[in-house]
């Protein structure tokens, strides 16, 4: 599974659609195989919901987000875990267990 978390300087960011890097993590039953970082190329609320499908990532963990981010993130068939704070890589262990 793929699992992205917005993300700067090791934590989970606060707003969605104005997140410039997400930690994509792969992981292999409950745990993590790579992770990388990579530029949202300053895209927006609804295109990064596009952005995030081209990597093919099926999960987001973040803090704030609004409706319309949701709505595009589950056209495009991925769950989201928001309103979460503190370490991108424990919020992603804390998933998996």
């Amino acid at each position: 599974m793929k699992i992205a978390v917005t993300y700067e300087n090791g934590e989970v960011f606060q707003h969605f659609g104005h997140c410039e890097n997400f930690r994509i993590y792969e992981t292999d039953g409950n745990r993590v195989v790579s992770e990388r970082t990579v530029n949202s190329e300053g895209e927006g609320h609804g295109a990064l919901a596009g952005f995030l499908k081209e990597k093919n990532v099926e999960t987001l963990i973040c803090g704030g987000i609004g409706g319309g981010a949701r709505e595009a993130l589950a056209e495009a068939g991925i769950q989201v875990y928001p309103g979460v704070s503190g370490n991108a890589d424990q919020a992603v262990k804390d998933l998996l267990n």
